[in-house]
């Protein structure tokens, strides 16, 4: 399985929009770094939120998630509360290749601040915007500016093509646009 570059990863967004909006350059100045680099590509936060809450006082459950544990919340900067969650997606829609699998890694600049972004891998064949999960660890309210850089994706091919890929399996979250809460297959 090998790392895939900057000219590969070109390549698939123009040529095959695995990557739209796709930017070809990498954009740092007076912003948190978002486009294309060397071994892979830093993905931007939508200005969409979903801020977890305990308004409601209900349990999360994975398998019946209850809308009322999150605020939704539209706008250019997002406040994480101390110690709290959000969900939000990626400006980026993402149609990955059969052969491929993207693996996601929170950028430093927030990891710096005790803001922890986790994203699970892009299967083969999945397509949809990505929903981003954004921890805040420390005790006061933490920033996260939308439209700027969030994490990087990074793109291993794999030696041999799958036998299966998430599009074959249909994949629960597959083409999902906007953030997705938490679904499991009935």
């Amino acid at each position: 399985m090998g790392l895939k570059a900057d000219s590969w990863i070109r390549e698939q967004a123009l040529e095959h929009a695995m990557i739209t909006p796709f930017c070809e350059d990498q954009v740092g100045k007076g912003v948190v770094s978002y486009g294309l680099s060397s071994y892979g590509y830093d993905i931007r936060v939508s200005d969409e939120f979903k801020i977890f809450t305990n308004l409601n006082s209900t349990v999360v459950d994975p398998k019946h998630f209850d809308d009322a544990n999150v605020v939704d919340f539209k706008g250019d900067i997002c406040i994480v509360p101390p110690n709290s969650f959000a969900l939000a997606r990626t400006v980026e829609y993402f149609k990955i290749p059969r052969d491929v699998l993207a693996i996601c890694l929170g950028k430093s600049t927030y990891a710096r601040c005790g803001i922890i972004v986790n994203v699970t891998p892009f299967e083969p064949e999945f397509e949809g915007h990505i929903t981003i999960e954004i921890s805040n660890t420390t005790p006061l309210p933490a920033k996260i500016y939308a439209n700027e850089g969030i994490a990087q994706v990074l793109f291993l091919q794999g030696d041999e093509m799958c036998e299966t890929s998430y599009g074959d399996k249909g994949g629960k979250y597959q083409g999902q646009e906007g953030i997705t809460l938490p679904r499991i297959l009935q």
